[in-house]
């Protein structure tokens, strides 16, 4: 497992409780730990029971159905989203799905290489609370990102109502 460290959660700097599991390590008692996709497979297939870890989070690879893996996920109380580049958006699919069409209330969770701080207001508005960001970024300048843009042009899970729809709303 790796050691603790600063995360941005909910819109603020939190230390981060949650711990990486080596692929195959033994999951412990209470600790909260995120597996990969493949590991929580094979602990499902192994327990026949999910309800049994309710301390586990996944970290699910950008590529996953969640159409297909949503009955394995959605008692997870954090998912974890891959950001591998920036010409790679489905995570940011993933997320919109996780929070309109599911209703997931948990943390969802970007981490990658393409977790920045100019990408962050946007991967909020799609529904991700939480950021590992990479080692190279400022996690106190990160924060300002949340505040860059007064308004937004299309809908999104955060709520803010589109410029288009309020000016429609003043007519």
């Amino acid at each position: 497992m790796t050691q603790q460290r600063t995360i941005i959660r909910d819109k603020a700097l939190a230390e981060d409780a949650w711990q990486l599991l080596e692929e195959e390590a033994a999951v412990p008692e209470r600790a909260p730990v995120i597996v990969s996709w493949a590991h929580w497979q094979s602990l499902l297939e192994r327990e026949q029971d999910d309800g049994r870890h309710p301390h586990v989070g996944v970290q699910i690879p950008n590529t996953l159905d969640l159409s297909e893996g949503w009955a394995r996920l959605q008692a997870r109380p954090l998912i974890a989203l891959s950001f591998p580049a920036f010409p790679d958006g489905r995570a940011y699919s993933q997320a919109r799905l996780l929070r309109d069409r599911y209703g997931f209330a948990g943390e969802v969770r970007a981490y990658g290489d393409a977790v920045v701080r100019d990408q962050l207001e946007f991967m909020a508005r799609c529904g991700i609370n939480a950021f590992v960001l990479r080692d190279d970024q400022d996690p106190e300048a990160c924060l300002m990102a949340f505040g860059s843009f007064s308004d937004a042009y299309q809908p999104a899970c955060d709520g803010v109502a589109p410029i288009w729809k309020r000016r429609r709303a003043a007519e």
